[in-house]
């Protein structure tokens, strides 16, 4: 047995085991603990209550009956579900390189880091040294609701809220049944297996969860341009976490989490390996009482490896062979009750990055080591912020003010040939400066059914390692790294609406500007050579609309986003000028129509469209526009036990997720699965 499979078996077994030796009375009895779980517990597991100015700005939150209703079963897929969120690629955490996972929202420029900060029970998820989420290593069974707040951040971690904040919350004891488990099987073969144990001890609880997914996965490669070395997409990924909650006082709530995870994925070509893999802990003290308070540590352990392989003669031409990165965090917030009307947060945070990148660059001939790089440093930003939302009669007017300390240190990129001899050395210099960031807006409630929502903000965001130090080459382009790229800035602002006709119905609408100056892009310089750089802007203006409604047993939820963002472009930049940033689809839309005739019943068909996009910074490589269809069908067998069908793609449409020079990757295409989950 391998060591993920004895992992995972220490989390499941224990928790199938005592299920399969009760008899029918005994089970009737673990179907009805979720009450009893709510009687005996008093703690929740959750941060502080969501700020009243929450509404103020372009809020999206998905509920737990969504979350788990996905048709490929992965957090991204649910994602996409709320207007302007965006992946870099349109690829999924199955079949694209993880270090390309960056999410953005309000098409602010494709990049490979997150513009987005996300966090999981308050804990920022970026990996430390590309800024990407590892999204493999989040199960949608164990969040209970996802909050999305577009729009420049100001409060706890608003230095990496540059477009916004997804909020990530675990389910609640009470919410979910005390063994959640799930297994199923596609028309590939392909495997995913997950179980989530919700244990009470005394007065708090303690949630074991893991996931395993497998696979041979599809080509990526069209069929015209495959060839002998040709590889499927395979991946193989696991997770585990541990999470325990309990009361210290009537009042306060201390919160501790360990999780691990790895995945394993295979990209074009036989041997093009990668993995990526973390540890991370966190420890949260929350308060409830007059003085309410949020107090957060977080440690993290990445690692990354990359195996490339030359699309010409298919043997290895770099061994990026680790990544090895820490991340170090935490946060403070008060809410004082010093003044009526008022709800004041006053708090600062702190994270510290460090990486080393160490890569052999191959002879594609003799497979001999020709070169040996390495490249990394440390950023680190210190906020101190201080907002306060006042509430007069039926307005709301909110105000936040935030001052960052950031700096970048110890930044190095070394190269020596196969004998040491220094090929090129860069020391870059350290450097620190403050930067100040804002945002304000009000909500009135103009009738019980209508509110009306006006806000402005600025927001910040550091650099990457890997965007500083570590040059890249996706064949035949090589991408340099800058390590004098500036910090990214935010100033938007957006008016909006939110209006119930009737009680079965809720529209949502934002309209908004926001520029990014100094966005950093990948900028052609030469023929099959890029730099990062910062441009002078990327100017986003646009409108995002929902709609909900539900009718008997059908629901009704879409999300539509139209986006005219351009780059500002001048002096080294003045040809990209107007020109649209790359990755960035003008117009992107879902629906999802649901039907449930009876309870433990589901049945919905997802219908998503993304306008045309294009691969690189001129606009020469075009990804077509692609609609696709999903579908999920739950229903009952026996007591809590569910027969799951679900579908990916069910027209089978060619989803280009790149396009390098007419080398193309695909998306998913048509998937069956079937399975089985309890507890649901």
């Amino acid at each position: 047995m391998t060591f993920r499979a004895r992992l995972l078996a220490c989390v499941l077994l224990p928790l199938a085991a005592p299920l399969a030796a009760q008899d029918e009375e005994a089970v009737s009895e673990v179907e009805l603990l979720p009450e009893e779980i709510r009687g005996e517990i008093i703690v929740t597991g959750r941060g502080l209550d969501p700020a009243l100015s929450t509404g103020i700005y372009a809020t999206t939150t998905l509920e737990r009956e969504a979350i788990i209703a996905s048709p490929s079963g992965r957090i991204e897929d649910v994602l996409r579900n709320v207007a302007g969120f965006q992946q870099f690629r349109r690829s999924d955490s199955r079949s694209s390189n993880p270090s390309a996972q960056g999410v953005t929202l309000r098409a602010l420029g494709g990049n490979a880091t997150s513009r987005a900060l996300v966090l999981l029970d308050g804990v920022p998820l970026a990996d430390p040294f590309f800024g990407y989420i590892p999204l493999s290593a989040i199960p949608p069974e164990t969040l209970g609701t996802i909050r999305v707040t577009r729009g420049g951040g100001s409060g706890p971690f608003g230095a990496g809220a540059l477009a916004g904040t997804i909020e990530l919350e675990s389910a609640e004891p009470g919410a979910v049944h005390p063994f959640l488990g799930n297994a199923a099987v596609n028309d590939r073969g392909e495997s995913e297996l997950s179980g989530v144990l919700t244990q009470s001890l005394g007065r708090g609880f303690a949630v074991a969860s893991g996931r395993w997914d497998r696979g041979q996965g599809f080509f990526t490669t069209p069929d015209a341009q495959r060839v002998p070395a040709t590889a499927r997409a395979a991946f193989d990924s696991w997770n585990v976490a541990l999470r325990t909650v309990a009361p210290l006082t009537d009042t306060v709530e201390v919160q501790a989490r360990v999780a691990a995870f790895r995945d394993a994925r295979t990209l074009r070509f036989r041997g093009a390996d990668s993995t990526s893999e973390g540890e991370e802990a966190s420890i949260r003290f929350v308060g409830r009482g007059d003085w309410q308070f949020d107090a957060l540590a977080y440690v993290q352990a990445r690692d990354f490896s990359n195996i490339v392989i030359s699309s010409t003669r298919f043997t290895p031409t770099l061994d990026q062979r680790r990544t090895p990165s820490t991340g170090v965090g935490g946060k403070f917030e008060l809410r004082p009750p010093i003044l009526e009307g008022h709800d004041i947060r006053i708090g600062a945070d702190y994270r510290r990055a460090d990486g080393e990148l160490q890569e052999e660059a191959l002879n594609a001939v003799s497979g001999a080591i020709t070169e040996r790089r390495r490249a990394g440093g440390a950023t680190a930003n210190l906020g101190i912020f201080v907002e306060d939302d006042w509430q007069i009669g039926p307005l709301t007017i909110n105000g936040g003010l935030r001052a960052d300390r950031s700096s970048i240190t110890g930044g190095f990129y070394r190269a020596v040939n196969a004998n040491g001899v220094p090929v090129s050395t860069l020391i870059a210099p350290d450097r620190s400066d403050w930067s100040l960031s804002w945002r304000a807006g009000a909500l009135f409630y103009a009738t019980r059914r209508l509110d009306i929502r006006a806000a402005a903000y600025t927001g910040l965001r550091l650099p990457t390692l890997n965007e500083l130090y570590r040059p890249f080459v996706v064949f035949p382009v090589v991408t340099e790294a800058n390590a004098n790229l500036a910090n990214e800035r935010l100033k938007g602002f957006e008016i909006g609406l939110d209006w119930q006709p009737v009680n079965e119905v809720v529209i949502a609408v934002t309209a908004f500007d926001n520029k990014v100056e100094n966005a950093i892009a990948n900028v052609t310089i030469a023929p099959n050579l890029r730099r990062r750089a910062n441009l002078p802007a990327i100017d986003a203006r646009g409108i995002e609309a929902s709609v909900a409604a539900r009718v008997g047993a059908v629901s009704l939820e879409s999300a539509l986003a139209w986006t005219d963002a351009e780059v500002e472009g001048r002096g080294p930049s003045a040809d990209l000028d107007g020109l649209r940033p790359a990755q960035t689809p003008e117009f992107a839309a879902t629906l999802t129509l649901g039907w449930e005739p009876a309870s433990g019943w589901r049945l919905a068909a997802t219908l998503r469209h993304v306008s045309t996009q294009f691969e690189d910074d001129r606009q020469t490589d075009r990804l077509p526009p692609a609609t696709t269809l999903d579908a999920f069908l739950a229903a009952p067998l026996w007591g809590r036990l569910s027969l799951v069908a679900r579908a990916e793609n069910l027209t089978d449409e060619d989803i280009v997720t790149r396009n390098q020079g007419g080398s193309i990757d695909l998306g998913v295409p048509r998937t069956f699965w079937l399975g089985v989950r309890y507890g649901f």
